[in-house]
């Protein structure tokens, strides 16, 4: 409690891995602490990084990653009032970010899935999970990351037309990969995708159903970058807003999306009926 507040849940130059340290000393206290962060993840997406992390080594949590943890704990004391911000006025578009981190992983060398799907301006869908096989190239590991974030569209798009919700198609997926654009536009497939065959085809289906299409930016305005790695304060800091998370303790907060709300509550009920299943 006496603590002082960080400006960013982890410091850009931290690498877990399972030997970085000594064993903690108190693994229940620390498998007690990852399932509050991980709860926390469900209405504070931009801890979704740093959380899957630290639920790694539940059985023999280190020094190291007791460490990190408490880090997160300062930044959320700095920011209690940090939550997503549901406007009246956003307009019923899905849009998505989709991003990966190759082998970012020390232990096993897998990719990290990064995705953010807004509808409006509203964020109502996100993912931080680490790839279930290895990629051998960083186009292989961005094209598992478009599969994930176009099943994710495809799922939610379903979910509006269930509940016969308007909404304007096709919906925007901003990827900052320039080579995987053109290869999902290519129908021809060559040595350099025949290892990524299911995952181009997926991509390029949704594509030519006119689900979604593609989209460049520049990897300072991805906001799925806030999942992939670890930043300095004043990148964290412009990616959040981005988001749209705010203080609600601030008097200028008010109102909320209805619809916005309504896939929020049922995303998030989905997600802990998945936790209870895998406990």
């Amino acid at each position: 409690m006496n603590s002082k507040p960080v400006p960013t849940p982890i410091v850009k130059t931290t690498n877990l891995h399972q030997n970085d340290s000594n064993a903690y000393q108190d693994p229940v206290a620390y498998r007690r602490l990852v399932g509050r962060l991980l709860y926390l993840t469900n209405t504070r997406p931009y801890i979704n990084y740093v959380a899957p992390q630290l639920s790694q080594l539940m059985a023999n949590p280190t020094t190291a990653y007791f460490k990190t943890m408490t880090r997160v704990l300062r930044y959320i004391k700095g920011s209690p009032g940090q939550r997503l911000f549901y406007g009246t006025s956003s307009y019923l578009q899905l849009k998505a970010f989709s991003d990966y981190d190759w082998a970012s992983c020390i232990d096993s060398r897998k990719s990290i899935t990064c995705l953010y799907v807004f509808l409006g301006n509203s964020l109502v869908s996100w993912k931080s999970k680490k790839q279930n096989t290895l990629a051998r190239s960083s186009l292989e590991a961005e094209y598992k990351a478009l599969a994930a974030t176009s099943c994710e569209i495809q799922w939610l798009t379903y979910m509006l037309d269930n509940f016969r919700i308007p909404f304007k198609r096709p919906a925007p997926l901003y990827c900052d990969n320039d080579p995987a654009r053109p290869i999902a536009a290519n129908s021809v497939f060559h040595e350099r995708t025949k290892h990524i065959d299911i995952d181009c085809h997926v991509v390029k289906e949704h594509i030519q159903s006119n689900m979604f299409h593609l989209l460049p930016i520049k990897t300072t305005q991805q906001c799925a970058d806030i999942l992939t790695k670890a930043l300095d304060p004043s990148p964290f800091i412009f990616l959040l807003s981005k988001l749209g998370v705010i203080n609600i303790y601030s008097p200028a907060c008010g109102g909320g999306g209805y619809w916005s709300q309504v896939i929020m509550l049922i995303i998030n009920s989905h997600r802990i009926l998945d936790q209870t299943r895998l406990r």
